[in-house]
């Protein structure tokens, strides 16, 4: 079930990282960049790479909190079993 939750945050957020990609550099030249007052001399891949890394987090973490909210109280509220009572079990078998 954790790989399919995976594929259902991280495969959603990929396609729209890439659309956020195309969108935002369709409107803004890499080489036009500047942080904090400097122009940013950068490569324009670094640029384009460092853009859709930063996209895909923000997407993954929009996903992993619909995921979040659209899983069952019960599934989430499961009770932790009693560790100490597993040791004395397997203590009790040596």
């Amino acid at each position: 079930m954790f790989k399919q939750r995976m594929m259902w945050i991280l495969w959603p957020s990929f396609l729209m990282a890439g659309v956020l990609e195309i969108l935002v550099f369709a409107m803004v030249d890499p080489h036009g960049l500047h942080w904090y007052g400097l122009l940013l001399d950068a490569p324009r891949q670094a640029v384009y790479t460092l853009g859709f890394f930063a996209f895909w987090s923000i997407t993954s973490t929009s996903s992993a909190l619909t995921v979040l909210l659209a899983t069952p109280p019960a599934e989430i509220n499961e009770p932790v079993q009693n560790q100490d009572a597993d040791r004395t079990d397997s203590q009790a078998l040596l």
